[in-house]
């Protein structure tokens, strides 16, 4: 007991500090931080409508969805564990269930496909690119990761291969991520497949842009009758000493820097290479979202 203002006041005992501190806990949400990877309000009511409701029936939703997503992208941003997930979101096997049944289920794939067509809609541009971009990019693997690694000897590196084709603006298409020792032929041949599974979205793509390491008949030839595609190759001049900015492929370049501004993907964590493949459509889906609001 002590005196407040002339009055005899009862100093809280430690049992009731202790059930103020476990009912503080229990609402996480009123406590989070506001993390630089966080949507703010507006992008949120923007991707609000591409979300998937919850499922009917059984128990219903008990965390804030827009905290699950927040502690994805802080995973993609900062590039730490799920387990190391900060304690004011929501438990990490929570955050990684939701992440990883809408990988399985297509939903940031559908997510990303309609934030494509209304970000090249704002620029002014038909939802259907009539030209792409294909190049590669090889990072090294975490040491516990051994599904689809291998040794890119012209880079040296030991890891994995991302095989992108984005569109002249440099959004993302499609990509694959596959051991780092596979060809560039093969490997291109295999995303623009993915490419072509797209339908109507590519309707009017006839041109793919490449560099030297697609060239060769044969890969011409199946592009042409898998895809009905035309391949043209852009080649560094010859006698050119130091950077020189190359028509077509710099728009793949500045996608790749733009994927190293999430630390998750400087490096490639993941045990599965699908998951990879997420986490990238993952980062262009913010992106996306806030060049539409800009």
């Amino acid at each position: 007991m002590f005196e407040k203002g002339g009055q005899v006041v009862k100093k809280p005992t430690q049992y009731k500090l202790h059930i103020e501190l476990i009912q503080q806990m229990s609402r996480p949400h009123e406590l989070s931080k506001d993390y630089p990877s966080n949507l703010k309000k507006a992008e949120q009511e923007l991707l609000s409508d591409f979300l998937p409701a919850a499922k009917p029936g059984g128990r219903p939703r008990s965390v804030e969805m827009w905290d699950v997503i927040n502690a994805i992208l802080f995973v993609l941003c900062e590039g730490c564990q799920w387990r190391a997930i900060p304690g004011d979101f929501p438990a990490w096997q929570t955050v990684y269930t939701y992440f990883r049944n809408w990988r399985k289920d297509g939903t940031w794939l559908k997510i990303h496909e309609a934030l494509y067509r209304c970000e090249r809609m704002a620029k002014e541009r038909h939802p259907s690119p009539s030209e792409a971009v294909l190049d590669s990019q090889s990072v090294k693997s975490a040491a516990r990761v051994h599904e689809s690694v291998g040794y890119d000897a012209g880079k040296q590196i030991k890891g994995r291969k991302r095989f992108m084709t984005v569109d002249t603006l440099g959004l993302v298409l499609r990509v694959w991520v596959t051991a780092a020792n596979v060809s560039e032929r093969q490997g291109g041949q295999h995303v623009l497949e993915r490419v072509k599974q797209m339908g109507k979205s590519v309707s009017r793509l006839h041109t793919i842009w490449v560099d030297g390491g697609f060239r060769g008949p044969n890969f011409m030839m199946a592009v042409m009758d898998i895809c009905r595609w035309i391949v043209q190759v852009v080649l560094r001049p010859e006698q050119s000493q130091g950077f020189v900015l190359l028509p077509k492929r710099w728009v793949v370049e500045r996608t790749f820097g733009w994927l190293m501004g999430c630390r998750r993907l400087v490096r490639d964590y993941e045990t599965l290479p699908e998951t990879s493949e997420t986490l990238i459509y993952l980062a262009m889906i913010r992106i996306m979202v806030k060049r539409l609001l800009d």
